[in-house]
Protein backbone atom coordinates (compact mmCIF):
# COMPACT_ATOMS: atom_id res chain seq x y z
CA UNK A 1 0.00 0.00 0.00
CA UNK A 2 2.77 2.41 0.92
CA UNK A 3 4.70 1.51 -2.24
CA UNK A 4 1.61 2.22 -4.36
CA UNK A 5 1.11 5.57 -2.66
CA UNK A 6 4.73 6.53 -3.27
CA UNK A 7 4.43 5.52 -6.93
CA UNK A 8 1.31 7.66 -7.38
CA UNK A 9 3.02 10.55 -5.61
CA UNK A 10 6.08 10.27 -7.88
CA UNK A 11 3.85 10.17 -10.97
CA UNK A 12 1.98 13.28 -9.85
CA UNK A 13 5.23 15.16 -9.20
CA UNK A 14 6.57 14.15 -12.62
CA UNK A 15 3.35 15.22 -14.34
CA UNK A 16 3.40 18.62 -12.63
CA UNK A 17 7.09 19.04 -13.46
CA UNK A 18 6.36 18.31 -17.13
CA UNK A 19 3.53 20.85 -17.06
CA UNK A 20 5.86 23.49 -15.60
CA UNK A 21 8.51 22.50 -18.14
CA UNK A 22 6.15 23.13 -21.06
CA UNK A 23 4.64 26.32 -19.62
CA UNK A 24 8.09 27.92 -19.34
CA UNK A 25 9.09 27.12 -22.95
CA UNK A 26 11.88 24.94 -21.58
CA UNK A 27 12.38 23.29 -24.98
CA UNK A 28 13.53 26.66 -26.31
CA UNK A 29 15.82 27.15 -23.32
CA UNK A 30 17.17 23.61 -23.84
CA UNK A 31 18.21 24.53 -27.38
CA UNK A 32 19.93 27.64 -26.02
CA UNK A 33 21.84 25.54 -23.49
CA UNK A 34 22.73 22.94 -26.13
CA UNK A 35 24.08 25.54 -28.54
CA UNK A 36 25.99 27.29 -25.75
CA UNK A 37 27.51 24.01 -24.56
CA UNK A 38 28.40 23.01 -28.13
CA UNK A 39 30.20 26.31 -28.62
CA UNK A 40 31.90 25.86 -25.23
CA UNK A 41 33.20 22.32 -25.83
CA UNK A 42 36.24 23.22 -27.91
CA UNK A 43 37.29 26.24 -25.80
CA UNK A 44 36.89 24.15 -22.66
CA UNK A 45 39.10 21.34 -23.99
CA UNK A 46 41.67 23.87 -25.21
CA UNK A 47 41.67 25.58 -21.82
CA UNK A 48 42.10 22.26 -20.01
CA UNK A 49 44.91 21.20 -22.31
CA UNK A 50 46.62 24.55 -21.70
CA UNK A 51 46.65 23.72 -17.99
CA UNK A 52 48.64 20.60 -18.75
CA UNK A 53 51.53 22.79 -19.86
CA UNK A 54 52.42 23.24 -16.19
CA UNK A 55 53.27 19.55 -15.93
CA UNK A 56 54.60 19.04 -19.46
CA UNK A 57 58.11 18.56 -18.12
CA UNK A 58 56.99 15.63 -15.96
CA UNK A 59 54.49 13.84 -18.20
CA UNK A 60 54.01 13.12 -21.87
CA UNK A 61 51.81 15.97 -23.08
CA UNK A 62 50.06 13.76 -25.60
CA UNK A 63 49.08 11.21 -22.98
CA UNK A 64 47.53 13.89 -20.79
CA UNK A 65 45.60 15.31 -23.77
CA UNK A 66 44.16 11.91 -24.68
CA UNK A 67 43.13 11.27 -21.09
CA UNK A 68 41.48 14.68 -20.76
CA UNK A 69 39.56 14.27 -24.02
CA UNK A 70 38.53 10.79 -22.94
CA UNK A 71 37.16 12.11 -19.65
CA UNK A 72 35.25 14.96 -21.31
CA UNK A 73 33.52 12.69 -23.82
CA UNK A 74 33.70 9.41 -21.91
CA UNK A 75 30.04 9.48 -20.86
CA UNK A 76 28.84 10.25 -24.41
CA UNK A 77 27.65 7.49 -26.77
CA UNK A 78 30.59 6.40 -28.89
CA UNK A 79 28.71 7.03 -32.15
CA UNK A 80 28.14 10.66 -31.08
CA UNK A 81 31.52 11.33 -29.46
CA UNK A 82 33.75 9.90 -32.21
CA UNK A 83 33.23 12.64 -34.85
CA UNK A 84 33.63 15.39 -32.25
CA UNK A 85 36.82 13.95 -30.74
CA UNK A 86 38.32 13.68 -34.22
CA UNK A 87 37.75 17.39 -34.72
CA UNK A 88 39.15 18.14 -31.25
CA UNK A 89 42.37 16.31 -32.08
CA UNK A 90 42.54 18.11 -35.44
CA UNK A 91 42.37 21.46 -33.63
CA UNK A 92 44.95 20.38 -31.08
CA UNK A 93 47.36 19.21 -33.76
CA UNK A 94 47.28 22.57 -35.55
CA UNK A 95 47.42 24.70 -32.38
CA UNK A 96 50.54 25.02 -30.31
CA UNK A 97 50.43 25.26 -26.54
CA UNK A 98 51.58 28.84 -26.75
CA UNK A 99 48.57 29.79 -28.84
CA UNK A 100 46.24 27.99 -26.45
CA UNK A 101 47.81 29.82 -23.53
CA UNK A 102 47.45 33.24 -25.19
CA UNK A 103 43.85 32.45 -26.09
CA UNK A 104 43.09 31.05 -22.67
CA UNK A 105 41.14 34.10 -21.51
CA UNK A 106 38.81 34.03 -24.52
CA UNK A 107 38.45 30.26 -24.29
CA UNK A 108 37.57 30.59 -20.63
CA UNK A 109 34.93 33.23 -21.34
CA UNK A 110 33.23 31.31 -24.15
CA UNK A 111 33.23 28.11 -22.11
CA UNK A 112 31.61 29.95 -19.21
CA UNK A 113 28.71 30.97 -21.48
CA UNK A 114 27.53 27.38 -21.44
CA UNK A 115 27.50 27.35 -17.64
CA UNK A 116 25.69 30.70 -17.58
CA UNK A 117 22.94 29.28 -19.81
CA UNK A 118 22.43 26.50 -17.27
CA UNK A 119 22.27 29.13 -14.49
CA UNK A 120 19.34 30.80 -16.27
CA UNK A 121 17.55 27.44 -16.56
CA UNK A 122 18.08 26.73 -12.86
CA UNK A 123 16.70 30.13 -11.86
CA UNK A 124 13.52 29.60 -13.86
CA UNK A 125 13.03 26.03 -12.63
CA UNK A 126 13.39 26.98 -8.95
CA UNK A 127 11.37 30.17 -9.34
CA UNK A 128 14.19 32.41 -8.14
CA UNK A 129 15.26 35.88 -9.24
CA UNK A 130 18.90 36.70 -9.86
CA UNK A 131 19.87 39.02 -7.02
CA UNK A 132 23.62 38.87 -7.52
CA UNK A 133 25.43 41.48 -9.63
CA UNK A 134 26.54 40.49 -13.12
CA UNK A 135 30.22 40.27 -12.21
CA UNK A 136 29.50 37.88 -9.34
CA UNK A 137 27.47 35.26 -11.20
CA UNK A 138 29.82 35.54 -14.16
CA UNK A 139 32.76 34.85 -11.86
CA UNK A 140 30.90 31.82 -10.51
CA UNK A 141 30.48 30.51 -14.06
CA UNK A 142 34.15 31.14 -14.77
CA UNK A 143 35.10 29.46 -11.51
CA UNK A 144 33.12 26.34 -12.40
CA UNK A 145 34.91 26.12 -15.76
CA UNK A 146 38.29 26.45 -14.06
CA UNK A 147 37.29 23.91 -11.44
CA UNK A 148 36.14 21.53 -14.16
CA UNK A 149 39.37 21.91 -16.09
CA UNK A 150 41.57 21.42 -13.05
CA UNK A 151 39.46 18.50 -11.89
CA UNK A 152 39.68 16.75 -15.26
CA UNK A 153 43.41 17.37 -15.40
CA UNK A 154 44.01 15.84 -11.98
CA UNK A 155 41.68 12.96 -12.88
CA UNK A 156 43.77 12.35 -16.01
CA UNK A 157 46.98 12.36 -13.94
CA UNK A 158 45.36 10.01 -11.43
CA UNK A 159 44.31 7.71 -14.26
CA UNK A 160 47.87 7.73 -15.61
CA UNK A 161 49.62 6.97 -12.32
CA UNK A 162 47.09 4.58 -10.79
CA UNK A 163 48.23 1.53 -12.82
CA UNK A 164 51.89 2.37 -12.11
CA UNK A 165 51.22 2.61 -8.38
CA UNK A 166 49.21 -0.62 -8.42
CA UNK A 167 52.02 -2.51 -10.17
CA UNK A 168 54.60 -1.08 -7.79
CA UNK A 169 52.64 -2.10 -4.70
CA UNK A 170 51.88 -5.51 -6.19
CA UNK A 171 55.60 -6.30 -6.08
CA UNK A 172 55.57 -6.01 -2.30
CA UNK A 173 52.06 -7.46 -1.75
CA UNK A 174 51.65 -10.10 -4.47
CA UNK A 175 48.82 -11.86 -2.64
CA UNK A 176 46.46 -8.87 -2.72
CA UNK A 177 44.02 -9.37 -5.59
CA UNK A 178 42.69 -5.86 -4.98
CA UNK A 179 45.84 -4.31 -6.43
CA UNK A 180 45.57 -6.31 -9.64
CA UNK A 181 42.15 -4.85 -10.29
CA UNK A 182 43.61 -1.36 -10.75
CA UNK A 183 46.40 -2.25 -13.16
CA UNK A 184 44.36 -1.04 -16.15
CA UNK A 185 43.27 2.17 -14.46
CA UNK A 186 39.84 3.30 -13.32
CA UNK A 187 38.61 5.31 -16.28
CA UNK A 188 35.10 3.88 -16.00
CA UNK A 189 34.80 5.02 -12.41
CA UNK A 190 36.20 8.48 -13.16
CA UNK A 191 33.92 8.94 -16.17
CA UNK A 192 30.92 8.00 -14.03
CA UNK A 193 31.87 10.55 -11.36
CA UNK A 194 32.14 13.49 -13.81
CA UNK A 195 28.40 13.88 -14.63
CA UNK A 196 27.44 13.26 -11.00
CA UNK A 197 29.71 16.06 -9.82
CA UNK A 198 28.49 18.37 -12.59
CA UNK A 199 24.80 17.92 -11.75
CA UNK A 200 25.25 18.56 -8.04
CA UNK A 201 27.45 21.61 -8.66
CA UNK A 202 24.83 23.09 -11.01
CA UNK A 203 22.13 22.78 -8.35
CA UNK A 204 24.29 23.89 -5.43
CA UNK A 205 26.37 26.73 -6.83
CA UNK A 206 24.44 28.43 -9.62
CA UNK A 207 21.45 29.54 -7.54
CA UNK A 208 21.51 32.68 -5.34
CA UNK A 209 19.54 30.85 -2.62
CA UNK A 210 21.11 27.44 -2.19
CA UNK A 211 19.14 24.44 -1.02
CA UNK A 212 20.56 21.65 1.17
CA UNK A 213 21.85 18.57 -0.64
CA UNK A 214 18.98 16.48 0.72
CA UNK A 215 16.46 18.77 -1.03
CA UNK A 216 18.10 18.60 -4.46
CA UNK A 217 18.58 14.83 -4.44
CA UNK A 218 15.26 13.88 -6.15
CA UNK A 219 15.85 16.04 -9.21
CA UNK A 220 19.57 15.30 -9.37
CA UNK A 221 19.08 11.52 -9.19
CA UNK A 222 16.28 11.70 -11.77
CA UNK A 223 18.58 13.67 -14.07
CA UNK A 224 21.38 11.12 -13.79
CA UNK A 225 19.07 8.15 -14.41
CA UNK A 226 17.46 9.80 -17.42
CA UNK A 227 20.88 10.83 -18.78
CA UNK A 228 22.01 7.22 -18.59
CA UNK A 229 18.84 5.98 -20.32
CA UNK A 230 19.00 8.74 -22.94
CA UNK A 231 22.61 7.88 -23.72
CA UNK A 232 21.75 4.24 -24.36
CA UNK A 233 18.64 5.12 -26.34
CA UNK A 234 20.27 7.80 -28.45
CA UNK A 235 23.26 5.58 -29.24
CA UNK A 236 20.89 2.85 -30.42
CA UNK A 237 18.91 5.35 -32.47
CA UNK A 238 21.98 6.83 -34.17
CA UNK A 239 23.50 3.44 -34.97
CA UNK A 240 20.25 1.80 -36.12
CA UNK A 241 17.88 4.36 -37.58
CA UNK A 242 19.33 7.84 -37.95
CA UNK A 243 20.85 8.94 -41.26
CA UNK A 244 22.24 12.36 -40.43
CA UNK A 245 24.84 12.10 -43.17
CA UNK A 246 22.08 12.05 -45.81
CA UNK A 247 20.58 15.26 -44.41
CA UNK A 248 23.53 17.22 -43.03
CA UNK A 249 26.45 15.78 -45.05
CA UNK A 250 29.73 16.80 -43.39
CA UNK A 251 27.88 18.33 -40.45
CA UNK A 252 26.33 14.99 -39.45
CA UNK A 253 28.64 14.47 -36.46
CA UNK A 254 28.10 18.00 -35.16
CA UNK A 255 24.32 17.74 -35.56
CA UNK A 256 24.19 14.40 -33.73
CA UNK A 257 26.21 15.94 -30.88
CA UNK A 258 23.99 19.02 -30.81
CA UNK A 259 20.80 16.95 -30.62
CA UNK A 260 22.36 14.82 -27.87
CA UNK A 261 23.21 17.96 -25.88
CA UNK A 262 19.71 19.29 -26.51
CA UNK A 263 18.18 16.13 -25.06
CA UNK A 264 20.49 16.22 -22.04
CA UNK A 265 19.76 19.92 -21.43
CA UNK A 266 16.02 19.18 -21.42
CA UNK A 267 16.56 16.37 -18.90
CA UNK A 268 18.63 18.68 -16.69
CA UNK A 269 15.86 21.29 -16.67
CA UNK A 270 13.22 18.63 -15.98
CA UNK A 271 15.21 17.44 -12.96
CA UNK A 272 15.34 21.01 -11.66
CA UNK A 273 11.58 21.38 -12.26
CA UNK A 274 10.97 18.26 -10.15
CA UNK A 275 12.81 19.93 -7.29
CA UNK A 276 10.81 23.07 -7.96
CA UNK A 277 7.54 21.14 -7.56
CA UNK A 278 8.72 19.54 -4.33
CA UNK A 279 9.87 22.92 -3.04
CA UNK A 280 6.42 24.41 -3.77
CA UNK A 281 4.77 21.56 -1.87
CA UNK A 282 7.05 22.02 1.15
CA UNK A 283 6.27 25.73 1.29
CA UNK A 284 2.53 24.99 1.01
CA UNK A 285 2.72 22.50 3.87
CA UNK A 286 4.40 25.08 6.09
CA UNK A 287 1.81 27.74 5.30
Amino acid sequence: MAAGHQARRAFQVLRRALRRFNSKNAWVLSSHIAMSMMMALFPFVLFTVALSGAIASLLSHRVVVEDVVGLVFGSWPQSVAAPITREVYAVLETSGTGLMTLGGILALYFASNGVDAIRIAMLRAYGQEETRPFWKHRLISLGLVILGGVGLLFAAIFELFLPLAARFLARFFPDLDFLRGWENGASGLVVAVVPVAAVFLYHLVLLPRRAPVSLILPGAITTLILWWAAGLGFAFYVSSFASYSATYAGLAGAMAALIFLYLNAAILILGAEINGVLQTDRLADKA
